[in-house]
């Protein structure tokens, strides 16, 4: 496999993960926090840095507009929803798989 195919495959695989976590919007942050390490802003913090080491401007609010597929304010208002004491507990414990 040559650089520029390999380079396509893993910005469609990229798109994938964001499009599906665009879609399941019950599979709350801190889940991903507690089960993977990562979340949709991990995943936007990493899409900046990026960005800027491709001399790209972007700030976080642009970035986490392009993983979540909106502006940040209207996902968490629409589909977050409060962490419980169990799901805090775990994340601040740092029990992640």
């Amino acid at each position: 496999m040559n650089k520029q195919k390999k380079t396509e495959i893993e910005a469609a695989t990229f798109r994938y993960l964001r499009d599906y976590l665009r879609e399941h919007t019950d599979v709350q942050n801190i889940d991903l926090m507690n089960l993977a390490g990562f979340c949709r802003n991990c995943l936007s913090k990493w899409y900046r840095s990026e960005a800027e080491k491709r001399s790209i401007d972007m700030d976080y609010d642009a970035a986490r507009e392009e993983i979540y597929g909106m502006p940040y304010a209207e996902w968490k208002k629409l589909h977050q929803s409060p962490a419980t004491e169990e799901q805090n507990k775990k994340f601040a414990e740092g029990e992640r798989k």
